[in-house]
């Protein structure tokens, strides 16, 4: 297939280049670059040994992406381009909207106007919101706590309104939990321009030196040890599940959700004692308020995605902070700034 990756320079996006591409797979990335860098490009095809087709390109711009669409042949896209940190969300509604909702509206009419019908989907759990049982199925109820969920699932809404709408789109909605860890080559993975939203990448800075302590965000919730619990997953797993959606799209027209988790939940604390153990020294923490729009735990119902996907996660949380603290290293080794990071965004 050839395949066009939106937000194919960002953190997931990379990830999911390499793994399409070590599937015999051809790919075209396009990017904005705003919070994600050209290098991680050059460093996708140095692991790969492709040459990649790659667009300086927004989504919201629909003549461009329906003429890359056209010159490439494209028949599936990949979209991970958008704005994703829940708590920004709550403070910048409109720009959630605004970027993630309507550029994908944008997209799907480029999609249209090129006559391609195969889209794979970056979701996100957030569209569950608070928890009525555990763990979370594809048929839980969808209450998004945060306008980043809403925009997630104005999306997906959209999607399954376009398979209604056309028997020929073949959709995979993946909504995945709380991706982490970086390749084993410690020569991609996250790192986000700014303070950092997703744990993993602050503890590491904390690890490294770059900022004085984690803040831990609420120990009051009702869990084990008070602080949230997440369903973390291994980003080249995830990677791994979005090349089994093209088998599902292939087989199957319409639309189809799944999740991509482990299964299991592991708490904030759990997971800064997994990290000091792949660093070998304490890390610095303090427990301040909780963040507007979290809920207290969750985590993933596989059974769908090893069913229907024939996938399931097989890294752990340890091979997940050991590879995340040699990408890390790795940064330092490059003198990486954060002003540009080298793999950052979805």
């Amino acid at each position: 297939m050839s395949i066009l990756v939106t937000g194919g320079a960002g953190y997931i996006g990379s990830h999911t280049a390499v793994a399409l591409i070590e599937s015999g797979h051809d790919v075209v990335v396009i990017d904005n670059y705003s919070n994600s860098s050209p290098d991680v490009i050059a460093r996708v095809e140095a692991l790969t040994g492709a040459t990649i087709p790659a667009y300086t390109a927004d989504i919201a711009d629909r003549q461009t992406v329906t003429r890359i669409l056209k010159d490439h042949d494209c028949d599936t896209v990949m979209h991970f381009a958008g704005l994703k940190a829940v708590g920004d969300s709550v403070a910048q509604p409109l720009d959630y909207y605004r970027e993630n909702v309507a550029g994908a509206l944008s997209l799907f009419e480029a999609m249209q106007a090129a006559q391609v019908r195969r889209c794979v989907f970056s979701s996100s759990a957030t569209v569950y919101g608070a928890p009525q049982f555990l763990p979370f199925t594809e048929d839980h109820p969808l209450a998004p706590a945060s306008p980043y969920g809403w925009s997630k699932l104005m999306i997906e809404q959209i999607l399954r309104d376009l398979a209604i709408s056309d028997p020929d789109w073949r959709i995979a909605v993946l909504r995945y939990f709380n991706p982490c860890g970086a390749h084993p080559s410690g020569q991609i993975g996250e790192n986000p321009i700014g303070r950092p939203n997703n744990l993993m990448p602050f503890i590491a800075q904390v690890a490294v030196g770059r900022r004085p302590h984690l803040d831990v965000m609420g120990d009051d919730y009702d869990t084990s040890d008070g602080t949230g619990v997440r369903d973390y997953i291994h980003v080249v797993d995830l990677a791994r599940g979005h090349v089994a959606a093209l088998d599902l799209i292939e087989r199957e027209t319409g639309w189809n959700a799944v999740n991509l988790g482990t299964g299991a939940g592991y708490s904030v604390m759990d997971m800064l004692r997994a990290f000091e153990k792949a660093v070998g020294h304490p890390i610095a923490h303090k427990i301040g308020p909780r963040r507007p729009g979290d809920v207290a735990a969750y985590w993933a119902d596989t059974q769908t995605a090893e069913a229907r996907l024939g996938w399931r996660a097989e890294l752990g949380v340890e091979r997940m902070c050991e590879d995340h603290w040699r990408w890390q290293q790795s940064l330092i080794a490059s003198q990486a700034e954060p002003s540009h990071p080298v793999g950052g965004g979805l």
